[in-house]
């Protein structure tokens, strides 16, 4: 059976990024998932007859669905699954339409939790699933409320489902990057240039997110700076935090 890794949101970023790393080791075949069609058949041509073009919506249920369907009919080796797929929005609770609220719990919650059940029957003793969470997941973060938490479930659910999967030689890790140099980052907000500390980019997230999955962590968090997030988040009261955070981006939110 061809070696194979599954990735979502798999035509821009950390995704694409994914997609490459992965062709660089043993993997023969990467279903690559996304919305536009149009990019993935650009990641094909890229990146050659490797890459095997998977047009789903993931927040539909027929998208998921059709990905089983695929699973049940070819009974790939699963090496890798990189649920990458996610929405990201910074605005007031007052800003988000009732479809972008259940758009971004369709896209960031509902995904990875059905293809890891889809996916684990398909892997075995030294397969890996990353889940791309954020360190948004360390704290509650005012002005990305929805995101954030959203993003704790993402982190919450894989390193327990890792510790569930204990035994079998499945690892699931949590990659937990801070602020990452990709297309999905607003590099303005209400007329103003955003300032991000810690700045990353895509390549350095998953060169370290693969090596912590080697090492079977739970956890991957690039960068000292975000290291340093995640130990602020532990030591100092949430409530400071979030003060820390709020007056940081005051200056690009309009109440």
């Amino acid at each position: 059976m061809k070696k194979t890794a599954v990735v979502t949101g798999a035509t821009g970023g950390i995704g694409e990024e994914f997609v490459k790393q992965l062709l660089s080791l043993d993997i023969v075949r990467v279903w690559a998932v996304a919305r536009n069609g149009e990019k993935l058949e650009g990641l094909r041509k890229k990146y050659g007859e490797r890459v095997l073009p998977v047009r789903v919506d993931l927040s539909e249920t027929g998208g998921i669905d059709k990905i089983g369907g695929m699973l049940s009919e070819e009974k790939p080796d699963i090496r890798f699954l990189i649920n990458n797929a996610g929405i990201a929005k910074m605005a007031s609770y007052k800003d988000f339409s009732r479809e972008e609220i259940i758009r971004t719990v369709d896209v960031n919650c509902k995904p990875p939790v059905l293809l890891c059940g889809l996916c684990i029957p398909y892997m075995k003793a030294g397969s890996n699933i990353l889940n791309v969470s954020s360190a948004s997941a360390f704290q509650p973060n005012p002005y990305i409320n929805l995101y954030a938490a959203s993003k704790a479930f993402e982190r919450s659910y894989s390193r327990s489902l890792n510790a569930e999967l204990k035994g079998t030689g499945i690892c699931v890790t949590a990659v937990c990057p801070g602020w990452v140099d990709t297309e999905m980052l607003s590099k303005e907000i209400n007329g103003r240039r955003v300032r991000f500390p810690g700045i990353v980019s895509a390549e350095s997230v998953v060169k370290t997110a693969l090596k912590d999955a080697e090492k079977r962590r739970d956890m991957s968090v690039c960068s000292l700076y975000t290291k340093f997030l995640h130990l602020n988040s532990k030591l100092l009261p949430q409530r400071l935090v979030m003060k820390i955070w709020v007056n940081s981006i005051r200056k690009y939110i309009v109440d």
